[in-house]
Parts: structure tokens; sequence; C-alpha cells
């Protein structure tokens, strides 16, 4: 019961989203099974420190990854800090835990050369689904928003007049994204043949739509990209995401104030959008040569 008001507690007052409560409730979940199996406990507050470091050995032992590890930990840190605020327990047994450092690893992103014929020279049908499947494209990289986010937009999430969009992000926190001119003659030939072709349900509010008419869902879009990108890229991921590291990327090489590229990603913190700064040391060593004197 619990684990259950726990679960509530984020997905409805913390807001996490939805793959984040599902990770923390499976990670949670095997946590509990190991501390049953190994020492036959079924209460929380049973538990102490000793006994999650020996979940954390068998983890290691099992090969799962430090980035892994460290996900679990947080989803526990979560979980105890709920009891202690239930009044369950008194004490965190995660309190001075170490956890073990993950590798940071840079994001991949597309040159703006691979980007440019991914938008221009790839030969796009012009029917309802090529159309549609350009534009997906286009806003990922217009907007750096994510697959959730996209997936997420409705006929109002746009602002022609202002020329932006309203993003619904993570926790539903509301950002404002402004989009081109170029973007907004896409959008529009969008609208356009969706309404010829396509019969939608006066209910559903969804921009981005199936052949059906049904609102367009996170493994087609992931198809779409995968696929587009395949034709342009060799890197190992062709993910939405890897727009999204593009978008942030190219605004940092072409000279954008990182603090604004923090908020057109909709990040929390700094830290989550410094990451791209490591990318852009090529685009340092350039200018670096060509303006100085000794260079």
């Amino acid at each position: 019961m619990l684990k259950e008001n726990f679960i509530n507690y984020i997905r409805f007052e913390k807001r996490y989203s939805n793959n984040t409560v599902l990770a923390y409730e499976k990670d949670i979940n095997q946590f509990c099974d190991y501390i049953f199996n190994e020492y036959q406990i079924n209460s929380d507050s049973e538990i102490n420190h000793d006994m999650v470091r020996s979940w954390m050995a068998n983890l290691a032992d099992n090969k799962v990854n430090s980035r892994s590890i460290k996900r679990k930990i947080s989803a526990l840190r979560s979980y105890f800090k709920f009891l202690i605020i239930e009044n369950i327990i008194v004490k965190n047994p995660l309190l001075k835990l170490s956890i073990p450092k993950s590798k940071k690893r840079l994001p991949e992103f597309l040159s703006e050369d691979n980007m440019d014929y991914l938008l221009d020279g790839l030969d796009f049908n012009y029917d309802f689904s090529g159309v549609r499947d350009k534009l997906i494209l286009e806003i990922f990289y217009h907007t750096g928003m994510r697959l959730s986010e996209l997936v997420g937009l409705t006929d109002n999430s746009f602002d022609f007049y202002n020329q932006q969009i309203k993003i619904k992000g993570k926790r539903n926190k509301e950002r404002i994204v402004p989009f081109t001119k170029g973007l907004e003659n896409s959008i529009n030939n969008y609208l356009i043949i969706r309404k010829k072709v396509i019969l939608i349900e006066e209910q559903n509010q969804s921009f981005f739509v199936t052949e059906k008419g049904e609102k367009i869902y996170n493994k087609l879009v992931y198809r779409i990209v995968h696929s587009n990108l395949s034709k342009v890229s060799t890197l190992n991921k062709k993910s939405p995401h890897i727009l999204r590291h593009t978008f942030a990327t190219h605004m940092l090489n072409n000279g954008a104030d990182i603090n604004a590229i923090k908020e057109l990603l909709g990040h929390s913190t700094l830290a989550a959008t410094q990451i791209y700064t490591h990318n852009s040391i090529d685009k340092l060593k350039t200018i670096y040569k060509q303006a100085h004197p000794r260079a």
C-alpha cells in the first residue's frame, strides 16, 4: 500500500513523467524483492544502510551499469524521503551512501550539412504522410522539443500571430519557443493537406495524426525519425533525441547564449545544458586559430 501511495505521490503531486514513474516503480519493486529474498523483511522500517549496500553490490555483480544503478538509487532516495514525510521511518538508510560515478556520454548530433540534406535533399512525397513526416523532422530541429512534447502538441499549441509554440514539458511545465517563417509555411501546408484528406473527430485536438485521423503515438514518430536519419547519418543512435541534441549544439556553435538554450530546451538546471559545450570544442579551436596572433 505504501508503494502505491508513493507512486501516486510522484505521479500526481510531484508530476513526474510517466516514464520516470514506471522506472521508479520497477526499481523499488526490484529492491523490495531483493530485501525479502535475502533478509525475509517485509517492513520498510527494518531496512538499514548495509542492506542497501548489499543490493548495490548485487547489482554490480550482475553487470548492471553504473548509470542504471544511479537511477535505481535515485528512486530509492525519493521513496525513503516519502516514508519520512509520512512518519513511517525516522532515518533514511541511504544517507551517506556513495553512488558509483557513471561515465559522461557526450550527446551525439548531426552535422549542419547532414541536417541540410535531411530537410532539403531527401525526396519526401507530397501526400499526407510525406508532408507530415517532413514537418515532424523540421519541428524537432527548429525547436529542440522532446518526443513526448511533440506527440502532445495540439492545434492550440501554435500562436501564428506571435510565431511561437506553447510546449508542455516534464511535470506539465509550460514553455514558449519561437518558430521561423519557413517553419510556419510548412505548418500551414500540413494543416491544408490534413484538412483535405484526413477525417478528424471533433474531440481529437491532436496536431499530428495518423492516416486514420487518430492521435499520433511515440513508436510511430520514432520510426519516422529513425527511417529518415538512416538515409543521411551513420550515427549509432537515430532517435528523436538526436535532433534535440543537434538543435542545441548548432545553436551553441552559432553563438546562442547557453542560458537561452536552457530555456528553449526546458531544462530545470544549467548543468543539464552544459553537456553541449563539450561538443563545441572543435568550433572553439577553429575560432582560436583564426583569432589568436600566435596560432
